[in-house]
């Protein structure tokens, strides 16, 4: 390996390790949310239940990011590679 396939390397492991690290500091949920249910507490109607907007990074995001990153890379190592004549 030469030094551009290294860091071409080192960048992929590196992105996707970040990619996994948010989706546990997000909760690791399983899938991708937009919108959370939570509960709220209403003088009239006691506790309700009620859609708040919230982005919660899930799993199948971090598989996309893995999944394009190990792509690029795959290409970028067969492109830097040396030619030995």
């Amino acid at each position: 390996m030469n030094t551009k396939q290294k860091t071409v390397l080192y960048a992929a492991v590196a992105i996707i390790i970040v990619s996994l690290v948010v989706w546990q500091l997000y909760g690791g949920e399983i899938f991708t949310k937009n919108q959370v249910l939570v509960e709220v507490e209403d003088e009239l109607f006691g506790t309700t239940k009620e859609w708040k907007d919230q982005f919660v990074w899930g799993l199948d995001l971090s598989g996309i990011i893995s999944g394009v990153t190990g792509l690029v890379s795959a290409i970028l190592f067969f492109v830097f590679r040396t030619k030995k004549k």
